[in-house]
């Protein structure tokens, strides 16, 4: 994105308009100052600059914020403000002003966990690092940061963790040129790069798959009356297996037309009407509701839905949708395709998932820039995820320039 802004500089256009989306991602916050004055030159040149961001600095250099809100989701598409950054003060339902007036704050922590064991890396000279060795303790959160370009994620990702990998499961891809590792190995059964690659490979994952929610969905719509006398099993309510699903569309609710020199064409399943399921297991209800209506539920709405009844099947809902509302994610429907959801939403389905697995054996957990695309509100309900992860036994190793996490380390 750079690179593309120094073009554009080069080329002196007058009369444009650009647009960015979050350019601040990956930039320490050194670079964020030259960027703001990069997009500075660019308006100064007699262009519009429009940019996505979340990032502290590049708000209060802009001459308008619009502030879109106030929550995520079914929660958000309002307009909570706009106007300049001075004017911020009088707009009081906005998360974005409370955090940038201090109203609403991340808190450095009242103490630091203290720890014995670490996991020592060698003679680390992979790329530009001169030869170091560095400790990573365990059963912490251990923050590696540093200015864009100094060797974090060579050091975190190439070295560390590609060497952990080969020590615990016995294969994995070569580490970058380091002495060797050693230390407190046994504190750990495993490492976990939690990324924020897509949580499945096809359309047809989402949240509550993932997280074992939808097992649960489909063994309490089968235990309904009208299931147990149609016949109708559990795996008919899932839209993956033949059975119950619509077989004109799969049980994807929509059709895709492969054009040959266009874009292909997706339209609504004529059939189902978008509804994924056959009729006759659509009519199956429970407390009024069929398996479309309960997919289409945001995971707050879902969690409030089934907290209502008491029985195993609720009560095993609720808990395996708990994390997603945790980490703050309680706006994204169950059934909502996992290709519709960001970077950070993944990452953070990934954290959820973990988070519900709860007393499993202590693992070391790497994340690469966690905050990236996230408010400072969402960051919050982060570090709060992290040290749960922490509270369970497990240890952290994050990659990140954000001054909030930075300071909870």
């Amino acid at each position: 994105q750079r690179i593309n802004l120094a073009t554009s500089l080069g080329s002196s256009l007058v009369g444009s308009l650009y647009i960015l989306d979050e350019p601040s991602i990956g930039l320490h916050s050194r670079d964020t100052e030259r960027l703001i004055g990069v997009l500075r030159k660019l308006q100064g040149l007699g262009n519009t600059v429009v940019v996505v961001e979340h990032d502290e600095d590049i708000m209060r250099a802009a001459d308008r914020i619009i502030d879109v809100g106030p929550a995520a989701g079914s929660h958000g598409g309002n307009i909570v403000f706009q106007g300049t950054p001075d004017d911020l003060e009088h707009c009081k339902e906005s998360y974005t002003m409370q955090y940038l007036t201090g109203a609403l704050s991340i808190p450095v922590p009242a103490q630091r966990r203290k720890w014995r064991d670490y996991i020592r890396v060698k003679d680390a000279v992979e790329h530009n690092l001169k030869g170091i060795t560095v400790d990573f303790p365990l059963g912490v959160m251990t923050c590696v940061t540093g200015v864009s370009g100094s060797g974090k994620s060579t050091l975190v990702r190439d070295i560390f963790y590609r060497a952990l990998t080969r020590h615990y499961k016995g294969e994995g891809d070569a580490p970058g040129r380091f002495g060797g590792i050693e230390g407190d190995m046994k504190r750990a059964q495993d490492v976990i790069f939690v990324d924020q690659n897509p949580i499945g490979r096809s359309t047809r994952s989402n949240p509550a798959t993932y997280l074992k929610a939808y097992d649960e969905i489909r063994a309490l719509m089968a235990s309904q009356q009208l299931a147990k006398q149609m016949d109708i099993p559990a795996g008919y309510f899932s839209f993956n297996a033949e059975g119950g699903r619509c077989e004109a569309c799969k049980g994807e609710g929509k059709i895709t037309i492969e054009m040959q020199f266009l874009a292909d064409v997706t339209i609504e399943c004529e059939e189902c009407h978008g509804k994924r399921f056959k009729r006759d297991v659509l009519e199956v209800k429970y407390r009024g509701k069929n398996i479309y209506d309960i997919l289409e539920m945001t995971v707050d709405d879902a969690i409030e839905f089934f907290s209502a009844e008491k029985g195993t099947y609720e009560r095993k809902i609720v808990q395996r949708l708990k994390p997603l509302h945790d980490v703050g994610l309680g706006y994204i429907k169950l059934g909502q395709s996992s290709s519709t959801l960001s970077g950070g939403e993944n990452q953070r389905v990934k954290l959820a998932y973990y988070l519900s697995l709860g007393n499993c054996a202590p693992q070391i957990f790497i994340f690469d820039e966690p905050t990236t695309g996230l408010h400072f509100h969402d960051i919050h309900l982060l570090l709060k995820a992290f040290n749960d992860l922490i509270a369970l036994g497990h240890t952290l190793v994050v990659v990140e320039h954000n001054l909030d996490v930075v300071k909870c380390a």
